[in-house]
Formats: structure tokens, sequence, C-alpha cells
């Protein structure tokens, strides 16, 4: 009796290295395509979640360093202010960042489909905001858009697609 469950432990612990799990594998597709991304939802939020991270951390660092060339320009660079609908624009565009790693959550078909299309449309918007902006404050911060939000929200946007398409 013992060794029987020590046999079960083993395969158990063997199990949650192998797979990230206690529970059994899934089985493979129909089709035989196996493919190396899992297809749980917590994958796909976390995928989502560091895009989302990296733009408020690029949106802060953006801050600094146009106060930095501000004040060392001696003030003499033009002021950039916004009025209560420029910022609640940024408030909502920001906060969208929170909305696909909920829907991957909720791991229906219909929500992976929002999340497909929010999660590109938020990414696409970031980028080009990103790039503009770093067009004109330096050009460290369009790669630093570029290899922070862009490069990681592309990694989701396909890890997204492949969710979707093995279901």
């Amino acid at each position: 009796m013992p060794f029987e469950r020590t046999g079960e432990a083993a395969i158990k612990i063997a199990r949650l290295f192998e797979t990230g799990s206690i529970q059994q594998s899934h089985q493979a597709p129909p089709d035989g395509n196996v493919d190396v991304i899992r297809k749980q939802p917590v994958e796909l939020a976390l995928a989502w979640l560091v895009p989302a991270v990296d733009a408020a951390l690029f949106v802060t660092i953006q801050c600094f360093s146009y106060l930095n060339g501000y004040v060392g320009s001696g003030r003499t660079m033009k002021a950039i202010t916004f009025g209560p609908t420029a910022l609640w624009a940024v408030s909502i565009f920001y906060g969208a960042w929170v909305v696909p790693p909920v829907l991957a959550l909720a791991g229906k078909r219909e929500t992976d489909w929002a999340m497909l299309v929010i999660g590109g449309g938020v990414s696409a918007m970031s980028t080009l905001g990103g790039v503009s902006d770093g067009l004109r404050d330096g050009g460290h911060l369009v790669a630093l858009e570029l290899l922070a939000v862009t490069l990681p929200a592309a990694i989701a946007l396909v890890m997204s697609w492949r969710h979707i398409r093995l279901h």
C-alpha cells in the first residue's frame, strides 16, 4: 500500500513538472495539431497583463522624459496641457488595457474574439501613439515603446489567435 501511494505521488509530481498542473493532460485536437501554447485562460490573461503593465510604465517614463526635457530647456519648450476631455480619453485608453485579460479569463468563444479585437486595437493605438510621441520627445521612447509594449502585445495577439483557432 505505501508503495502504491508513493507511485501515485511520483506520477502527480512528474505531471506537475511536465504540464504545470497535476490534472490529466489535455487530449490532442482531432486534427493532430499539438500546439506548444496551452489553452488555459490564465496564461492568456497573464500574456495580456504584461503589455498592460508595460504601457503604464511607458507612459510614466514618457512623462518624466518630457518633464526632464522641459526643465532642461530652461522652460522654453511649449508645455503640453490636457483639458478635461483629453484627461478622460487618456484614462479610458489606458484603462482599456485591463479588458483583454478579463475577457481571457471568461473563456468563452465570444469573449475570446472580443479579447483579440480589443487587444489588437489597444495595442495598435498604443504603438501608433507611442511612436509618434517618441518621435517628438526622443528616439529612445520609440525603442522603449516597441520593445516594452508592442512586442509583448504581438506575442499576446499570437497566443490569442492560436487559442481561438484551437477551440
